[in-house]
């Protein structure tokens, strides 16, 4: 074993056992949470919610607009982004919505500000994928100073958090794969958005700084097709890594890459297919796939320059279409399939340790969600599951809030928030 897997290895294992130990609260800043993968610190979430009764229901706020981009929370405020139709639009397709970014109290639920964004100039979405279409796709992010939100006509911009739009850059040039759809990721004074194209010479990597929006870095990805996964912020050996994957539907010599976040340099890249599904890290590989079928790939992060040939792990089994992101617990990877099934691998080779039907669930599009006990949760408004992380498949709950969408969960403060197609949520275990 290198010693980039045993370091890493042992700095997971102490953050999880610190924070079981801690039980912590924290805020959910950007799209799967702290880390970026999916990792809750918090041991105190409820199990069980919803049905007939409302179990463990908090409360319920209707939601202004529609969309699927996840909820993240700072504090006592929860922020959404939606965008909106006219009543009297009946052509949506040549039409384009109001932006909407949206906060709400965590508290009780009350709409605190709702503020509107002007849209960019991509009018083009695919409305097969659900409510609002690709519009309102990516997550916003916050430092708790600022909101930053990206829309799917091509714009990014920052909101103070009394809803007053603090900046507004358009993303030129457009000729994305429908609309955006990567989400925006803070890594220093900086906001960083993937823009992979359908047009590979616009494919970029770009860096805004958050105070003003001026263009910091960027970086052309000429070898890259379009792609919406969001980037991932890693450290390995000492060293910062943003991991960004795009390859189209089919797999590229540049699928998987990784930057300096401070400039934007290049540092390594790795032949798969990438898309949908964001990556993930641990052990010192980093695991990644396309979400729209083909094999995954565990690649050792310590390399440099084309890396297929030498630091390429293992590859995974051939997976259906699921636009879910993976998730790592310990020392096992968790991966949604699009069958409606959950599976668990081996990290260090990608073999297959169980797989678990998950009857009715709602959406293989949320990306789960694991707490600090290594419960998971496949979690959306609709009908979801929580599965205990480990070498057998044990199924805790199933629960069902009859409000099916596709954004993930956002975790803070021993709540979970769960945008719906009608409403926003907010379930946890009563306060005693």
């Amino acid at each position: 074993m290198s010693g980039t897997r045993v370091a890493a290895l042992g700095a997971m294992a102490s953050v999880w056992l610190v924070a079981a130990a801690a039980g912590l609260a924290e805020n959910w800043p950007q799209f799967r949470g702290p880390t970026g993968q999916g990792h809750s610190r918090e041991s105190d979430l409820p199990v069980r919610w919803g049905g007939p009764e409302r179990l463990n229901v908090l409360w319920e706020a209707p939601l202004v607009g529609q969309g699927h981009a996840s909820p993240i929370v700072w504090g006592e405020r929860v922020f959404v982004c939606t965008v909106h139709w006219p009543a009297e639009v009946q052509k949506r397709e040549t039409v384009m919505p109001e932006h909407h970014v949206l906060c709400y109290d965590a508290r009780d639920g009350k709409l605190v500000w709702d503020a509107k964004v002007p849209a960019g100039p991509w009018l083009r979405s695919d409305f097969r994928s659900g409510p609002g279409g690709g519009y309102a796709a990516p997550t916003p992010a916050t430092d708790g100073k600022r909101v930053y939100v990206a829309f799917g006509s091509a714009v990014l911009a920052a909101l103070d958090f009394e809803g007053k739009l603090v900046w507004r850059r358009e993303l030129t040039p457009a000729s994305f794969d429908v609309t955006v759809g990567s989400s925006p990721v803070l890594c220093g004074s900086n906001v960083i958005l993937l823009c992979a194209m359908a047009q590979r010479k616009d494919s970029h990597l770009a860096a805004f700084e958050a105070a003003g929006g001026e263009v910091a870095w960027r970086t052309p990805m000429p070898e890259t097709a379009f792609g919406h996964s969001t980037p991932l912020l890693i450290r390995v050996n000492g060293k910062d890594q943003l991991i960004a994957v795009a390859s189209g539907a089919a797999a590229s010599s540049h699928a998987c890459q990784s930057f300096d976040p401070a400039d934007g340099k290049r540092l390594w890249w790795c032949r798969g297919a990438g898309d949908v599904a964001s990556a993930v890290f641990g052990g010192g590989l980093v695991y990644f796939d396309s979400g729209r079928g083909g094999k995954g790939v565990a690649v050792d992060a310590g390399g440099s320059g084309e890396v297929t040939a030498t630091h390429v792990r293992w590859n995974g089994p051939s997976l259906p279409q699921s636009l879910a992101s993976p998730l790592i617990v310990g020392p096992h990877v968790y991966r949604l399939r699009g069958n409606a099934s959950l599976e668990c691998w081996k990290l260090a080779d990608g073999s297959v340790v169980w797989s678990q039907k998950l009857e009715g669930l709602s959406s293989t599009w949320a990306s789960p969600v694991a707490d600090a006990k290594g419960r998971i949760y496949v979690a959306t408004a609709g009908k979801s599951y929580v599965l205990q992380a480990g070498a057998e498949p044990r199924v805790l709950a199933v629960n069902d809030l009859g409000d099916g969408n596709h954004p993930s969960p956002a975790v803070s403060n021993g709540r979970i928030f769960l945008v719906g197609a009608k409403s926003v949520w907010c379930v946890g275990n009563p306060k005693p």
